[in-house]
């Protein structure tokens, strides 16, 4: 049992310098313009390690001096979902969006839903379990100076910042749970096809409702065969094909 305990250590550290040996090599394949040759090594990187920010952010680095506007937002938007609050992710992701041709307004939500997404989106998934953990441990010390402190003060202040991180906590857990949906439901999708006709109905004979480009970003409502059911940022829905967009 030991000796496979110290094969299995040996085998990821071998893992780990062989990772950071590609990653070292695809960093220079891109300083050097050789952005197909990036690409490849870090696709295949993603095949052998499984999603990472970090990897999607540089394939879509790749991808946006390629050219390839759609793969671009594809990777950004991937890289954003695991990374929600990275500044730099964020802002090539809307460099990026930029170069799409459908400029699509958004519904206009209530100011505190936007506050409560954007204060949510500072943070992943394992960050906010970490801040959920945290808190918890707080409240606990809060307890203890409620319960045991011998001064007023002490007692008032282990109240206070108790029923702090007590909110704090629950707020954490819940913003935790929702970015985990998030990964999990993957409910977004890129338009990959120049230009795509949506129909009113599951059917190519459909009537014609408008026109999205490749790059544009939709919500999927739900599928029925080949087609599914999508809806834009200002609230139309249609039916297109699945052929024509990948799902983030």
């Amino acid at each position: 049992m030991k000796k496979f305990f110290i094969l299995i250590t040996f085998q990821l550290i071998a893992f780990c310098i062989f990772s950071q040996d590609k990653i070292h090599e695809a960093s220079e394949a891109y300083t050097e313009g050789k952005y197909e040759q990036a690409v490849e090594i870090y696709e295949a990187l993603l095949s052998e390690k499984g999603e990472s920010a970090a990897i999607y952010y540089n394939l879509g680095n790749c991808y946006y001096r390629l050219n390839k506007t759609p793969l671009a937002i594809l990777n950004y938007e991937r890289a954003h979902l695991l990374s929600p609050g990275d500044d730099d992710i964020n802002i090539n992701l809307e460099m990026a969006r930029l170069k799409a041709t459908d400029r699509i307004a958004s519904v206009d939500t209530f100011f505190m839903t936007r506050w409560i997404e954007a204060l949510r989106d500072l943070g992943s998934t394992n960050e906010w379990s970490y801040w959920a953990i945290f808190s918890f441990l707080f409240f606990i010390t809060s307890l203890f100076m409620f319960f045991f402190g011998r001064r007023l003060i002490l007692k008032k202040v282990g109240f206070y910042a108790g029923l702090f991180f007590l909110a704090f906590c629950i707020l954490s857990n819940i913003f935790a749970y929702q970015q985990k949906n998030k990964l999990i439901d993957r409910t977004y999708a890129i338009v990959f096809t120049p230009t795509v006709a949506l129909k009113s109905s599951p059917d190519k004979s459909g009537t014609d409702l408008f026109v999205l480009h490749e790059g544009a970003k939709v919500k999927i409502l739900g599928s029925l065969g080949e087609w599914s059911e999508i809806q834009i940022a200002d609230g139309n829905k249609a039916w297109i094909q699945t052929i024509h967009f990948q799902q983030i």
